[in-house]
């Protein structure tokens, strides 16, 4: 799995979660109940994860909508 974008902005998540979705990329969204253990103050920032084989697709998909800037850098 390639970790494609990590934030706390739920909004973010979600926009970008919708247009992988909609294009039938497989998706995983981890962390995305550690804040009720936090206690909803925002520490832990979710990752959108895709498999590997999904990635480069995944990240065309997200720098078309203007999610350049929100993509974690390719190792």
């Amino acid at each position: 799995m390639k970790e494609l974008i990590r934030s706390n902005d739920i909004v973010l998540i979600g926009f970008a979660r919708s247009l992988l979705e909609e294009a039938g990329v497989p998706l995983f969204v981890a962390d995305e109940h550690m804040s009720a253990l936090e206690g909803s103050i925002g520490v832990f920032g979710r990752r959108l994860l895709v498999p590997d084989d999904h990635a480069p697709q995944a990240r065309r998909i997200l720098i078309d909508a203007g999610l350049s800037a929100e993509l974690r850098d390719e190792p």
